[in-house]
């Protein structure tokens, strides 16, 4: 963190804690390992805590049924498409505010601000209705069985319906990124998956005074949790510490503030709607193998989820670094913070894959013992982690172009990705060539790496540096 290339403990856990604290607010300038750790710190822990309440939840899930635990992976394939509206306008949100506080344009970012969650309140709205009047139909199209929708629908009409809590908990953390305030992201999530880890047994299993809701529970105890740190979220952007504070003269529609943040969330709309529907339809392909096989996929992501989203906190920060230095205009600075992020997130991805390779069994088997289970869940695991250290690169260039405003061209990216290249080789190798689930884990990990390998093509182009917000 200074010149020198090592740093003794006590300057280390000094830096950890300017970090969680959110002291450090200033990444235009100085050294830009420092920066990339003061951002990235509080991003990683903050998606840790989303990966440990995914663990917590399956395990609590798993001890309901086989059902259960497919019903959450039908219905989170689905929910990944609000995820894909919620994000593409949380990038929109981030790389504006950030551009915005790159310029010392405070009010801009305020703006910015409102009219994001303005936006966001609408979707959801209009979402939830359908999920929670549609469920049954939902899972039925997703290939569910008639017994699993009869168990778990309720948990998708819940989690469906009460999606403005998702959509705000990301919306309103991007805003915080992108004006640099990391640590209040954090606190966000620690409140919000905090309170789910604790209220799940009691809605699943009808601890105390609760009912016994069965999966259904864990859908009412995340919409509790996550509507909580929202209010929390509200709060701060009113009332508290963060670099943009609101007030009521700031809650008016801009309608050209409004049609810059659709236009720069769009592609990144089409960008997370392009992976997720192709996400959608790999869980379609999988569900051909039955319960069990989805059971052990299922598992085998919420497991990978617990390194992936530590790994997307630390691509988020080279989102913040790019759309500040680029407003502050310095470009070149930008595009160092990259690849040098980049090249910290190797490092971390490329230990977790060893762990994975080695342990895959041992780790499916904390969660479910059934043989099938298992062995699909260890197989999916050791395939998708071989190809760990192309993901840390492919993530960190996406967020790179995000935070610059370029979502154009992460959406073609994925387009070749995923939907040219990914989805007919599942498919081929899977069902035609009679593979199975090995030939989805294998159409997974080489649309990554080439997902990967295009994205550091176009970055070495450097239009992005060019792009106006």
């Amino acid at each position: 963190m200074t010149t020198s290339n090592k740093i003794s403990l006590k300057q280390f856990l000094n830096y950890f804690w300017i970090a969680v604290r959110g002291k450090e607010t200033e990444f235009t300038t100085g050294s830009i390992r420092k920066a990339i750790f003061m951002l990235s710190i509080p991003m990683i822990l903050e998606m840790l805590m989303e990966s440990i309440f995914a663990l917590v939840d399956i395990a609590y899930v798993s001890q309901v049924s086989v059902n259960a635990v497919a019903t959450i992976g039908l219905t989170e394939s689905v929910i990944t498409l609000v995820y894909a509206v919620a994000i593409g306008l949380s990038m929109a949100a981030t790389a504006v505010v950030a551009r915005r506080v790159g310029e010392k344009d405070i009010k801009g970012a305020r703006e910015a601000a409102v009219q994001a969650i303005a936006l966001g309140i609408f979707v959801s709205i209009v979402v939830g209705i359908i999920g929670f009047l549609y469920a049954k139909e939902i899972l039925a199209l997703m290939g569910a069985e008639p017994d699993l929708i009869s168990e778990g629908y309720g948990y998708t009409k819940w989690l469906i319906g009460g999606n403005i809590t998702i959509m705000l908990l990301f919306l309103i953390n991007a805003i915080f990124r992108g004006a640099g305030d990391a640590s209040i992201a954090m606190w966000t999530l620690v409140l919000s998956n905090g309170l789910n880890i604790i209220l799940d047994p009691f809605f699943i299993f009808g601890w105390g005074p609760f009912p016994e809701y069965g999966v259904m529970g864990a859908a009412v105890a995340t919409n509790i949790g996550r509507g909580t740190a929202v209010l929390f979220q509200l709060g701060i952007l009113f009332f508290g510490w963060g670099k943009i504070k609101l007030v009521l003269q700031d809650v008016v529609l801009n309608i050209k503030v409004m049609v810059n943040l659709i236009k720069i969330s769009m592609g990144g709309i089409a960008q997370f709607l392009i992976g997720t529907s192709s996400w959608v339809f790999l869980m379609r392909i999988m569900s051909e193998f039955g319960s069990e096989v989805l059971a052990g996929y299922t598992i085998a992501i919420r497991v990978m989820m617990f390194t992936l989203m530590p790994s997307w906190g630390m691509s988020n920060a080279a989102a913040t670094l790019v759309g500040q230095n680029l407003g502050a205009k310095q470009p070149e600075r930008a595009e160092k913070s990259v690849w040098k992020t980049g090249k910290y997130n190797a490092y971390f991805m490329g230990f977790v894959s060893v762990l994975y390779l080695i342990f895959a069994k041992r780790i499916i088997t904390m969660f479910n013992d059934t043989p099938s289970v298992v062995e699909n869940g260890a197989l999916c695991l050791q395939i998708i982690a071989a190809g760990y250290i192309f993901y840390a690169y492919g993530m960190v260039m996406t967020q790179a172009f995000n935070g610059s405003g370029d979502t154009q061209t992460p959406t073609k990216i994925n387009f070749i990705s995923f939907w040219v290249f990914q989805l007919p080789v599942a498919y081929l190798l899977s069902i035609v060539l009679g593979l199975g689930s090995k030939g989805v884990f294998i159409a997974i990990t080489t649309a990554e790496v080439l997902l990967a390998v295009l994205a550091m093509l176009w970055f070495k182009k450097g239009r992005w540096k060019e792009v106006q917000v």
